[in-house]
């Protein structure tokens, strides 16, 4: 999940984290990213297959906001 420039988080899936936080703060990530810089790596969790990957970011954008906070601070 990267940070927003606004407090919003954004969720995605990426095989080089690092490279693709990378990508989004040089404003050549997503759309939304690109409209709220500047984006920071806020959290991340590596997975054993990018399907794996897909899902948990399913299972991430389905929580509310209070839930990825949490999420984020480590509760």
């Amino acid at each position: 999940m990267l940070r927003c420039g606004d407090g919003s988080l954004y969720t995605g899936v990426a095989k080089d984290v690092i490279v693709r936080v990378k990508q989004h703060q040089d404003g050549k990530g997503s759309r939304y990213t690109r409209a709220h810089l500047p984006v920071t790596l806020a959290w991340s969790k590596e997975c054993d297959s990018w399907s794996d990957g897909l899902k948990e970011e399913i299972r991430i954008k389905r929580l509310d906001r209070e839930a990825k906070e949490r999420l984020v601070s480590g509760d």
